[in-house]
């Protein structure tokens, strides 16, 4: 198939940058045959990151599978605050992981980090271990801090979670791209979309060292609700944005005064 007439394919199914998509489709083709097939399932639908078996993500090459959900651009910026934060040596966790796109950064960036993450969904988790394990990390099933070493407990500097923050009631009206292809714990964060990160923030204090950190992506319309969820767990809480990706961050602190002896110690 020429290029030509794999750009004009993919415009008229409505690719805004079909010129970028085809250098892409037809470097991951081996052949006419196989660029076929590639553009008739990204015509079909299928995010281009699940034609090609990959997002760039941070600088990085991320192996991402069929229903796996895909790293968003915008998300960048949560781990780019979150490397900012890191010590050499940091302990550090990816829970909600998806593909593993943040724990493969924090790996590559941060010198000597210990890097753990989980994901309840299987296929995430067996793609999310091509990504970390050859990096250094470990990744393990289940429903975020329930399957992670319990020698973690009270010593993670930073806690990356990617929580679903969409409301139930607006996954349809995602694009069909993430709605129909991804999966839907991925995505539905639940009434208000804050359910996921209420139940991290319940928890997190038992894993945070003290001055631990941790990160979640949220809307600019959740921003005030999500500060008081985690404060009402003990969490200092503030927003930072970024208006180029369009990206909002809560930054969550564990702070003494939720470390036992911290007030006895500070009154002598």
């Amino acid at each position: 198939m020429s290029e030509p007439g794999v750009v004009e394919r993919l415009r008229a199914a409505g690719c805004v940058f079909a010129e970028e998509e085809a250098e892409l489709l037809r470097a991951a083709a081996t052949g006419p045959v196989e660029l076929d097939a590639l553009v008739e399932r990204r015509v079909a639908g299928l995010p281009l990151e699940h034609v090609v078996g990959w997002a760039d993500f941070a600088g990085l090459r991320i192996e991402v599978d069929e229903g796996v959900f895909v790293p968003r651009r915008r998300t960048e910026f949560l781990i780019g605050r979150a490397v900012g934060l890191a010590r050499p040596g940091a302990v550090c966790v990816d829970l909600c992981c998806g593909s593993g796109a943040a724990a493969a950064v924090l790996l590559a960036s941060v010198e000597g980090a210990e890097v753990h993450a989980s994901d309840i969904e299987p296929a995430a988790v067996r793609c999310a271990r091509r990504n970390v394990e050859p990096r250094g990390g470990r990744v393990y099933e289940g429903d975020l801090f329930d399957p992670l070493p319990p020698e973690l407990r009270g010593r993670v500097d930073v806690l990356v979670a990617n929580v679903p923050y969409v409301p139930s009631g607006d996954v349809a009206l995602l694009p069909p791209e993430a709605r129909d292809h991804e999966p839907l714990v991925a995505l539905d964060g639940g009434a208000d979309g804050l359910d996921v990160l209420r139940r991290v923030a319940a928890d997190a204090v038992d894993w945070l060292a003290p001055g631990g950190r941790l990160l979640v992506e949220t809307s600019e319309r959740q921003a005030a609700a999500a500060v008081t969820a985690v404060t009402a767990h003990g969490l200092a809480a503030e927003i930072v944005e970024d208006e180029e990706w369009y990206a909002t961050v809560l930054v969550a602190t564990r702070t003494g005064r939720d470390i036992p002896g911290a007030a006895a110690s500070a009154s002598r």
